[in-house]
């Protein structure tokens, strides 16, 4: 779809290739940051592989801070930890109850809130791996592909998770397809919502300046825990609401006053 829209549109696809080079290289860390997200769902509650990956806001900072980058304004060192806090509140990381996102079901995959002390250690450590993975590729996008067309970003970083990910399934036995009408509709929803939103997350995130601006992104729990509760029915207590608002305080400590 996003290479139809780029030839209606008359976008160059050819790159230098330097550029090139690198945006597949970016696309093998989106590969990574995937397949550790899941693995690391697959093995521990969802609300705590989802707290730990929510850490790479600060990786970002950190990272571009430490490579003579954009240097974080004072208020994100502020707003970054209590944007972790409210997260740990939201996603109820204490009760490990999770919040059913991502097909979760209510408590994480498979492992679950009964996690044995490795599956627990693999679990997160396969989410820090995401958090890193996806801290550097915010980071490199904007150093070496922030001139290229967002469009086309997207069309490179996917073109090569899709590859990849085929290429895995095909060795690791096939895939599962849906089995009914409600599976099909929620593999073709997922498809539409999730490719609109990492085109437009490539297209706005080079003008968006990722480092003082990167806990905004984690409002996506809260969105998944406000989605859960009114499509879903899933109850959210009160301790979780009141997580959802600092998340929301700290993301509007951020995003107004000095930039400073």
């Amino acid at each position: 779809f996003v290479a139809t829209l780029l030839r209606a549109s008359g976008a160059r696809f050819s790159l230098p290739a330097p550029t090139l080079a690198r945006g597949l290289g970016l696309g093998l860390l989106v590969t990574v940051q995937s397949g550790c997200l899941y693995s690391a769902v697959a093995r521990i509650p969802v609300a705590l592989a989802l707290l730990v990956f929510n850490t790479f806001p600060v990786l970002l900072a950190l990272l571009s801070w430490a490579s003579g980058g954009e240097r974080p304004v004072r208020r994100v060192w502020v707003a970054m930890p209590i944007a972790l806090a409210g997260l740990a509140l939201a996603l109820d990381v204490a009760g490990m109850a999770g919040f059913g996102g991502a097909g979760s079901g209510g408590t994480g995959a498979g492992a679950g809130g009964a996690s044995s002390g490795g599956a627990m250690g693999e679990g997160v450590a396969y989410a820090f791996g995401a958090s890193v993975a996806f801290a550097t590729v915010l980071h490199l996008t904007t150093r070496w592909l922030g001139e290229v067309d967002g469009r086309l970003r997207t069309l490179m970083l996917m073109s090569v998770v899709s590859a990849v990910t085929l290429v895995a399934g095909a060795v690791r036995g096939g895939f599962a397809l849906p089995a009914d009408a409600t599976g099909w509709v929620g593999l073709g929803l997922l498809t539409v919502l999730y490719s609109t939103a990492i085109t437009a997350f490539f297209v706005v995130l080079p003008r968006l300046g990722a480092v003082n601006n990167a806990a905004i992104m984690n409002f996506e729990p809260i969105a998944a825990l406000g989605m859960g509760w009114i499509v879903l029915g899933q109850v959210i207590a009160p301790v979780q609401v009141a997580g959802a608002l600092v998340v929301i305080g700290a993301i509007v400590l951020l995003t107004t006053g000095k930039r400073a």
